[in-house]
């Protein structure tokens, strides 16, 4: 068997290891994921859970962060200087209405939320994440002239992750019925530094 052959084979258990892992947090929840079950769900031998990741918490932190990485990724896109308020709230929201509240990737992050509470690791790793993605709103909002654009950023980025994890217990909380409130939001924080 060559290195590259090797080396692939490595990969793909990694990756199939991440994907079960982020497959099972929303199915029984943070702490009820082991070894075994990823294991079983990613068809290799528990060993080599444990020969990719120092434990079954590091996979976990590395499948959530891979997992809010490629979801928070789609975003930056849309922030150009000529792209109006409404077309960014617009796109902050749109893509929550494909989540329930009690759908997979919700319960994902509701799971990493609350683990993220007593990991100070995974706390790290996704205050990290949401750094990256409030600074690009930040830079936008500073270049359209909004008046505390780094508190109008974390405003926004907070609303939109509650909008996510209330979605569950409130349905009604869609992109239709959240856009104009944060719409104003932003157009205020503008027209007041304008004005």
């Amino acid at each position: 068997m060559s290195a590259s052959t090797s080396a692939e084979r490595g990969a793909e258990v990694r990756r199939r290891l991440l994907v079960a892992a982020a497959e099972l947090i929303p199915e029984v929840g943070w702490h009820a994921v082991s070894t075994r079950a990823v294991a079983e769900r990613a068809g290799v031998g528990a060993g080599l859970v444990h020969y990719h990741f120092r434990s079954v918490q590091s996979l976990l932190r590395h499948a959530v962060v891979e997992v809010m990485t490629q979801l928070l990724a789609e975003f930056p896109r849309v922030l150009s200087t000529d792209t109006s308020e409404d077309v960014v709230v617009r796109e902050m929201l749109a893509a929550l209405d494909d989540y329930s509240g009690t759908d997979a990737t919700s319960l994902l992050f509701m799971e990493a939320y609350l683990a993220s509470a007593r990991d100070e690791q995974l706390r790290a790793e996704l205050s990290h994440l949401l750094d990256d993605f409030r600074s690009a709103l930040t830079a936008w909002l500073a270049a359209r002239g909004t008046r505390a654009p780094a508190e109008t950023a974390a405003v926004l980025a907070a609303a939109v992750d509650g909008v996510m994890l209330h979605r569950a217990l409130h349905p009604g909380l869609t992109a239709t019925a959240v856009a104009p409130v944060l719409r104003r939001l932003v157009s205020h924080s503008t027209e007041r530094e304008q004005g």
